[in-house]
């Protein structure tokens, strides 16, 4: 279970990423992704993949290539990301191991997963950029070339 949530928080990291320092405009390369994340790049390809096969990311080829939003930020849900995260897994959830497990714990586990579904189904990515707008965090700019002799 652990290895499935740090997978569903990797992919929010990235969409986050990539849409605070690219958008669907420019693209940011995944070396740079993973050194902001603090991860291996090779531990965060199968998550951009994962993303980029369900069209929330665009991988863009070539030496300028890297990965954009495949759409708006408003329109990019936290559940989806979480639900393609853990679609592309393929391990299954633990299942309880006893008579009361199966008949409290499991469902108390079922009952938050979907509180959690739903809550991450009200939130987009625009609402994590505004999060972080209001943390004081700010986004990159590029300063202007100057051509000043």
């Amino acid at each position: 279970m652990l290895l499935r949530r740090e997978r569903a928080m990797t992919a929010v990291a990235i969409m986050l990423d990539v849409a605070f320092h690219a958008g669907r405009t420019e693209a940011v390369n995944a070396a740079d992704i993973a050194e902001r994340l603090g991860q291996a790049r090779r531990g965060i390809e199968p998550v951009l993949q994962a993303l980029s096969r369900a069209g929330l990311l665009d991988s863009i080829r070539g030496p300028k290539g890297g990965y954009r939003l495949g759409r708006p930020p408003r329109d990019l849900r936290l559940a989806e990301i979480v639900a393609t995260a853990l679609d592309e897994d393929g391990a299954p959830g633990e299942q309880p191991a006893g008579r009361l497990q199966a008949a409290v714990v499991q469902p108390l586990w079922a009952e938050l997963e979907g509180l959690c579904r739903d809550h991450l189904a009200r939130l987009t990515i625009a609402d994590l950029i505004k999060r972080a707008a209001a943390a004081g965090v700010k986004r990159p700019t590029v300063e202007p070339l100057n051509f000043v002799i």
